[in-house]
């Protein structure tokens, strides 16, 4: 399905990231793969995760190239573009799947906690997207995956930092999506599901090796791969999730209520009758485990 297309995959030394690369390799695909190496909360650096997904790929008769630039550094970024250019000639699909997350409070949060997450996770993603925008805009073509999150489409409680840099990935996705379809650009967004060194630990044992079984991150490739594809053709400023054996398409925010007043609103008037008559509309203050509230499948 993927045959002579070239990919760049961040974050792909291990979890989703890995397995997206190895599958888009045995759907022949060239990976660049590229991971920093650091820890869950972005610390440290090391050059062998990428290199072991890598040489995986190669060993099981694929193409690839491993790298540990940092995304969140503009010519870092610029680096791992060319990097697919010199090493494959061109390049075809980017998945943006680095992260890092740190659980913390919003009262707790420093400037430099929230910082370091915007720009692994937001930075990150805007760079290497925008680091290939002009070679997807010299070949009329390209595929954009970025890693979002019910975490930040939903919400969790203790998570600030993290759930607003993967909110943010929404927009930065639509915007791509509407600004490069006149290129024949996609961009969309995928919120996976899948048991990681990210993930919390379930309160047992058995809950939490049900979830490793049925939340592994290869589940999440084959999604990734088709979005990734020419068998996505026309779909693009998307949001999917995926979560154990099933898939999702999200809603996207559209006004669901209208209230208007000739001579206009006063507050007055705003607490007689909005108030009232929206209430029951609300969306309800409810977290990511509330709303996917069964095991998975």
């Amino acid at each position: 399905m993927l045959d002579g297309k070239v990919a760049i995959v961040t974050g792909a030394g291990g979890a989703i990231g890995a397995a997206v690369a190895k599958h888009l390799a045995a759907s022949g695909a060239h990976v660049v793969v590229n991971d920093l190496g650091g820890g869950v909360t972005g610390s440290g650096r090391d050059a062998g995760p990428a290199q072991r997904i890598a040489d995986a790929i190669a060993a099981a008769g694929g193409e690839a190239s491993a790298g540990s630039e940092d995304v969140s550094d503009w010519a870092d970024a610029q680096r791992l573009v060319q990097r697919a250019l010199d090493t494959f000639g061109h390049l075809d699909i980017v998945i943006n799947n680095a992260a890092i997350q740190d659980f913390v409070n919003f009262e707790e949060t420093s400037f430099d906690h929230f910082d370091k997450h915007m720009r692994v996770n937001v930075y990150g993603c805007f760079n290497v997207a925008r680091a290939a925008a002009p070679v997807f805009v010299k070949a009329q073509a390209g595929a954009y995956v970025h890693m979002t999150s019910s975490t930040g489409l939903i919400g969790m409680a203790g998570n600030a930092p993290y759930m607003t840099s993967k909110a943010a990935l929404i927009g930065l996705s639509r915007s791509i999506a509407l600004d490069m379809a006149k290129y024949n650009v996609r961009s969309n967004c995928l919120a996976p599901a899948a048991v990681s060194r990210m993930s919390p630990k379930r309160a047992d044992e058995a809950t939490e090796a049900l979830y490793r079984d049925r939340m592994r991150p290869e589940l999440v490739a084959p999604i990734t791969t088709y979005l990734a594809s020419d068998a996505a053709a026309g779909v693009t400023g998307q949001i999917f999730g995926v979560r154990g054996t099933e898939l999702y398409l999200y809603s996207q925010p559209r006004p669901i209520r209208t209230l208007q007043r000739n001579d206009g609103w006063s507050l007055e008037s705003i607490a007689e009758q909005v108030g009232p008559t929206w209430r029951a509309a609300l969306t309800p203050l409810e977290d990511t485990y509330h709303v996917f509230s069964w095991p998975p499948l």
